[in-house]
């Protein structure tokens, strides 16, 4: 296998001040690219700011020979998704890569979330990736080239007690790959999605102490890199990550079940008395748009 690198790349990691941020930046760095290192510099909760973090991990790259360069904006604002991408092209004079990372908690059960806690948490982690993936996506198809990758969670994906609003921000981030998957295919922009599971500060009181200093951050970067890279020609998809385990996950379509001829009305019991069809997932496949689920219906229509 040839060497995956990234000579004359130029890479955006949102929260790159620490953990798996950190972690994708100095592997970029190491293989070729060129990085802007976006860390608002706040605590998990999303308070305060500082240069610090960033600046850290940009002065790892130079230590390394690497080059980079610090941004400190919030992802949340248009305004500061637009100079985390002007920051790369004025120093760098392009975007091809973007890693939309960032992230903060705001934990409570539902009936105790506030609207501060919600709105916080999908401001970061939703509206962020399209205030940074917009100006980005732009760059990269004026270039007719890209790689975005998003951060969904197994929260989003599944669901876990207590976290509504960061669930309900990690399942956009998918719908947001579907969108940008379809948008971005003739120019060659391919988005991806991965789902971590990892040791950082968003999951130090989530996982247990026992498995959190087992799952480094190290276990993750290689996916994300392989996603970020000209090798990849796949896109639309979510990948679990983990302590060294890879594999798919795919929101499917059933072939389910045909009801009357499109014309008369269907009794709520005939539904009940379908219920084991309809719910099944037999010959479930992902579909690659919503109009390939009028496939299903076309019958009825004609």
């Amino acid at each position: 296998m040839a060497d995956i690198r990234y000579d004359g790349r130029v890479a955006i990691v949102t929260g790159a001040g620490a953990g798996l941020g950190r972690t994708y930046a100095l592997e970029f760095a190491r293989r070729g690219a060129k990085v802007v290192v976006n860390d608002l510099g706040g605590a998990r909760d999303g308070s305060g700011a500082s240069q610090s973090a960033a600046d850290k991990v940009v002065d790892e790259i130079k230590a390394l020979g690497g080059q980079a360069v610090a941004n400190y904006d919030s992802v949340a604002t248009v305004a500061g998704g637009e100079n985390i991408v002007k920051t790369a092209v004025d120093a760098f004079g392009k975007v091809d890569i973007l890693i939309n990372n960032a992230g903060i908690l705001r934990d409570k059960s539902f009936v105790k979330m506030t609207e501060d806690e919600w709105d916080l948490v999908v401001s970061v982690h939703l509206r962020g990736a399209f205030c940074v993936s917009r100006p980005a996506f732009n760059v990269m198809r004026e270039n007719g080239y890209g790689r975005i990758v998003n951060t969904t969670s197994g929260a989003g994906l599944y669901g876990n007690f207590g976290q509504a609003n960061y669930s309900a921000a990690k399942m956009g981030l998918v719908g947001l790959m579907n969108v940008l998957n379809i948008e971005g295919a003739k120019y060659n922009i391919k988005t991806n999605t991965i789902a971590p599971v990892a040791a950082s500060r968003l999951t130090e009181d989530v996982l247990p102490p026992d498995l959190f200093g087992k799952l480094k951050p190290e276990y993750v970067m290689p996916l994300v890199l392989f996603l970020a890279s000209e090798a990849n020609v796949d896109s639309g998809m979510i990948f679990n990550c983990g302590a060294g385990w890879y594999s798919r996950t795919a929101i499917v379509c059933a072939k389910g079940v045909t009801i009357g001829d499109g014309k008369r009305p269907i009794a709520v019991e005939e539904i009940q008395a379908q219920w084991n069809a309809i719910k099944g997932l037999d010959e479930a496949k992902p579909l690659g748009s919503v109009a390939e689920s009028f496939a299903y219906m076309m019958p009825l229509l004609s």
